[in-house]
Order: C-alpha cells, then structure tokens, then sequence
C-alpha cells in the first residue's frame, strides 16, 4: 500500500514537472526558472514589511506570491478596511494568514492574525509588525511576469499592472 502512494506521489510529482516545462517552453522561458520558490524564517524582533522587501530586493523579484506563512507577533499593524490610518496592538498574535505579492520594489500584503481568545485580526500589512518566537514565510516567484502599480481612474489609486517579460 505504502508503496503504491509512494508511486502515485512520484508519478504526479513528475507529471507537474513535464506540465511546468511545457508551459515554461511555449512561453520562451528557461523551464528551471519558470517558478522558484524561497523560504525564509523570520527571527525574534524582526520587522515583518522590512524584512520582506530586503529579500525582495536580495532575491532580485519581479513577480512573486506569498504561498505560506506561519509563526507569531508581538506587535501588530495593519491599515484596516477603508481607513486610512495605521492601527497598532500589542501581546501575542498567531499569524494565521498572510497573502499578496511582492516584487524587487513593490509589494501588497494583507495578513490576519488571532489573539490568546481566538479573535482574529486583518488587514494591510503596515510597518510595525515585529516577530515573536517565529515567522516562516514561503514566497514563490513567477519569473515569466513582472509587476508595477500604474495610476488606475476607474479606483482612483496605483493599481497592480502585471506584464510578461
């Protein structure tokens, strides 16, 4: 039995990788570099936003997404729905979600986090938010995309413009 799941496993591991490189091929791209995916730990102390752009810029992003992300706050600072100041909370939070994309110089991301009593938290990630014990965070690229914010006047903000390479 074991092996039977063992041989499924690989034969959908590898049926992805032929799916990957095709698609990688039609679109001109080099199917090793069509996806990389990097996982980082955040650190006690460390400030969320600042660490993230720092490895946006260190890993040279043009597109990535957040895949996954799991570990704990002490401080908290989210912009919250239609507002437009920052609101700040301090204690222990769980990060339970923590979604967006992230470039080499631009990034949105909104993350909801829960308290000791379950209440859960949301919103856009601002400065402020420090790491407790631990934050694991997977980001995966898409290196046949490049993303900028341009003037949009239909919202009336910079929009997310997302443009092959």
């Amino acid at each position: 039995m074991k092996t039977q799941a063992l041989a499924r496993s690989c034969a959908l591991a590898l049926f992805a990788l032929v799916v990957t490189s095709f698609i990688s091929s039609c679109a001109g791209l080099d199917p090793a570099r069509a996806q990389r995916t990097v996982v980082v730990r955040l650190k006690p102390g460390q400030e969320v936003k600042t660490e993230l752009a720092r490895i946006a810029r260190e890993e040279g992003f043009e597109a990535a997404t957040v895949t996954s992300a799991v570990g704990s706050l002490t401080d908290v600072a989210l912009r919250l729905a239609n507002k437009e100041e920052t609101t700040r909370w301090q204690g222990h939070f769980e990060v339970v979600s923590l979604s967006g994309y992230i470039a080499r110089d631009e990034f949105h991301l909104h993350m909801a986090v829960s308290d000791g009593e379950g209440r859960t938290l949301g919103g856009h990630v601002m400065e402020g938010n420090r790491v407790y014990t631990t934050l694991v965070v997977a980001l995966e690229e898409h290196a046949a995309f490049r993303y900028r914010r341009e003037f949009d006047p239909a919202s009336g903000y910079d929009e997310l413009v997302i443009e092959r390479r």
